[in-house]
């Protein structure tokens, strides 16, 4: 780990993978940027509940599953991301939202996160695609 970047933080991998080292089952971690990116995605992933010693953690994009995506709808799912992000991940600035609708019709959106790291003033995104419509490509 870079000794200037040390207080962007190291946790483990999400999903977590583990690996045999010798001899001893070690798990992959991520660190400085790549620790950021992966916490946003597990902070964006949980619902507010899940977690049982932080119950307040998490972000309510599943209550708008099924939802018509109109520009309220829009509104309403980047101001959920706006909070969650604020009370959770105080290691950046949010710069702006974007929601890509591309993909509507498959029941997808692409939300676009532009951040600034705060520690080092560096500028940084990430993409998570949200399913609005889940199972939409389930075949029996």
């Amino acid at each position: 780990m870079n000794s200037e970047k040390a207080f962007l933080g190291v946790g483990w991998s999400f999903p977590p993978e583990f690996h045999k080292h010798a001899g001893s089952l070690d798990v992959k971690t991520v660190e400085e940027e790549d620790d950021i990116r992966e916490s946003l995605m597990i902070l964006l992933s949980t619902r507010p509940g899940e977690r049982v010693m932080h119950p307040d953690y998490g972000c309510r994009l599943n209550d708008i599953v099924f939802e018509i995506i109109n520009e309220s709808t829009i509104t309403e799912l980047k101001d959920l991301i706006e909070r969650a992000v604020l009370f959770f991940e105080s290691r950046i600035t949010l710069e702006n939202i974007d929601v890509n609708t591309d993909e509507i019709y498959d029941g997808k959106l692409k939300i676009q996160l532009n951040y600034i790291i705060r520690r080092t003033n560096t500028r940084s995104n990430m993409v998570y695609p949200f399913y609005y419509i889940e199972g939409s490509q389930v075949k029996l």
